[in-house]
């Protein structure tokens, strides 16, 4: 190879060098440009998200003062409907206990009047309820229910006391009021208790008889004494699981069907066999063996003599009969 051609050959790899040089350059020109324009791409949604985070911050801020205002409103509807409703009862109330007061102040004068000899008979039967609706509505309300109507029913019947400007004097009258209210009012408990007592001695009793005819009804059917006595009635016991009729037989015929089992059975089976055949072996002939020299064999002395007109036994049998009792005796032997 010449120098010239070796010179050529340095010049065109330089020129290619030069190229893939300037092709380099011009890609990480464009990689940058592209670079750039996600960059700044990037950048722009990460505004747009941060301005809608702060919209939605906004509406959400928003959205939570209407809800609060709204449950504020409800709140307040709401109380207003029970502070009506518990004026409304209250009122309701304050005309009972006037009815109340009224009604025991004609019982007093009437008793006063007639001498305390009628002292039960002015009481209404209801309790004071009115009506079997009142009285139905008063079991069907809830304990929460029950404790707000005592409250209102107290603050009627207890009256603050008011004692500004009352000298010694007025304190004492006041005080002596109050013990005397304090002592009637644990009287009327008392005599309440009492009455709660003896009632539910009364129902005790009855109780206790009604238990007595149960007892005595389920013994006349043939049951078990407490089978009627107990929360639920008697189970209807059937004849059997195959027939839909009931089942009248006594205990103690129930309790005869389990005694023996087999062995009885067995033994009325055998019982039965035996008298079958031994009816079956009665009804056979009854054969005599023939008379020798007119004496019927195996006669006893002083035996009188058997009639005449008995059947015999053939002469065949018995040459059979002695045939066979040979082989006997050798078996046994």
């Amino acid at each position: 190879m010449s120098e010239g051609d070796g010179n050529f050959l340095k010049a065109r790899q330089e020129a290619k060098k030069g190229e893939l040089d300037e092709q380099l350059r011009e890609y990480i020109n464009e990689w940058r440009k592209q670079r750039s324009k996600e960059e700044e791409e990037l950048k722009r949604l990460k505004e747009k998200q941060s301005k809608r985070k702060e919209i939605r911050a906004e509406q959400e801020k928003k959205l939570a003062q209407q809800k609060k205002e709204e449950e504020e409103r409800i709140r307040n509807i709401e109380a207003e409907k029970k502070a009506k409703e518990a004026e409304e009862k209250r009122k309701r109330l304050e005309e009972a206990e006037k009815k109340r007061q009224m009604m025991m102040q004609a019982q007093k004068d009437k008793q006063n009047a007639a001498g305390g000899s009628g002292g039960g008979g002015g009481k209404r039967s209801d309790g004071g309820m009115g009506s079997v609706g009142d009285a139905r509505r008063e079991m069907t309300k809830t304990k929460e229910q029950l404790e707000e109507e005592k409250k209102i029913s107290l603050s009627i019947r207890i009256k603050p006391l008011e004692l500004d400007g009352m000298y010694a004097d007025a304190l004492k009258d006041k005080a002596g009021e109050l013990w005397e209210t304090i002592v009637r009012l644990e009287t009327e408990k008392y005599d309440l208790q009492e009455r709660q007592k003896r009632q539910d001695y009364d129902l005790k009793e009855l109780k206790e008889r009604q238990k007595q005819q149960l007892r005595q009804k389920a013994m006349k059917k043939g049951l078990d004494p407490e089978a009627l006595t107990g929360k639920y009635p008697p189970k209807i016991r059937m004849y059997s699981k195959y027939e839909r009729r009931t089942d009248t037989r006594t205990y103690e015929d129930r309790k005869k069907l389990y005694e023996g089992g087999w062995e009885i059975l067995y033994c009325e089976f055998l019982e039965k066999d035996w008298k079958e055949k031994f009816e079956d072996f009665s009804k056979h002939a009854k054969a005599k063996l023939p008379k020798w020299f007119g004496e019927r064999p195996g006669k006893k002395a002083g035996q009188p003599d058997s009639p005449e007109d008995e059947d015999e036994l053939p002469a065949e049998a018995v040459a059979v009969d002695d045939e066979e009792e040979p082989e006997d005796e050798e078996e046994e032997e």
